[in-house]
């Protein structure tokens, strides 16, 4: 699946590919390709959704998965601008196609 990603304070966009999603039953493996490789896992705890980002060392509660402005907010926060407004993207658009319930 291809995915628009807009970075609106530069003033700049970039595509990405969800090129596979992979569910365990109790979270969801997502391999996001884009200006860099990210491998993210999403699931729900008692306190919401969340998202890891083993190889960096790095995860965030997340809102529900198609709030993309919230997302990024929290994502950027754990991995840098241009790739939470990627996760960001990513995840809004599969938003519909996956149920973390």
């Amino acid at each position: 699946m291809i995915f628009q990603c807009i970075n609106k304070k530069r003033k700049e966009n970039w595509t990405g590919r969800i090129s596979s999603i992979i569910n365990y039953g109790s979270h969801f493996e997502i391999k996001i390709e884009s200006r860099s490789g990210i491998l993210v896992l999403v699931g729900k705890t008692s306190q919401g959704n969340f998202a890891c980002i083993p190889d960096w060392g790095a995860g965030c509660h997340l809102a529900c998965l198609s709030d993309e402005f919230y997302n990024t907010e929290k994502l950027s926060n754990v991995i840098g601008t241009v790739d939470g407004i990627t996760v960001a993207s990513a995840l809004a658009a599969i938003a519909d196609e996956i149920d973390l319930a």
